[in-house]
């Protein structure tokens, strides 16, 4: 049978250990942990959000608050468990919160390495009519 995550939802309070691991599986390593924890420590972080499946989190995505183009958000990292890779859920995920944020009237760049560069996924999801020139993350 067909399984589907949850609604995404913002992160609670005491689920950083569980995003923690997620991220540590899905990147392979501890990088994007200390990156987390380095952004939350700064106040950085202008929201987190979490894909929940089965009282579990399968995903998960933080927005930072970006150093230069002021006023800018930065979509990163972005999570998906590897057990749920391939089925879709972080295309949908990523393209969620870019409704929300087109929405909003934010303006924001999604930062990620390959396979999923920023140019295919602005493509495909519009998510920004202009790359950020001069760009600094926190």
């Amino acid at each position: 049978m067909f399984k589907s995550p949850d609604f995404m939802r913002p992160l609670k309070r005491g689920e950083e250990p569980a995003v923690d691991a997620l991220m540590a599986a899905a990147f392979g390593g501890t990088a994007e942990v200390d990156l987390v924890a380095a952004l939350r420590k700064s106040r950085a972080i202008a929201g987190e959000m979490v894909l929940p499946m089965d009282g579990g989190i399968i995903g998960y995505a933080a927005l930072s608050h970006m150093v230069a183009p002021k006023g800018w958000l930065a979509l990163a990292p972005v999570a998906i468990h590897p057990d749920h890779h391939g089925r879709g859920f972080g295309r949908r995920f990523v393209g969620m919160i870019s409704q929300w944020l087109n929405y909003r009237g934010k303006r924001w760049w999604f930062w990620a390495t390959p396979p999923f560069t920023p140019a295919a996924a602005s493509h495909r999801l519009r998510m920004v009519s202009r790359r950020p020139t001069r760009s600094t993350t926190p």
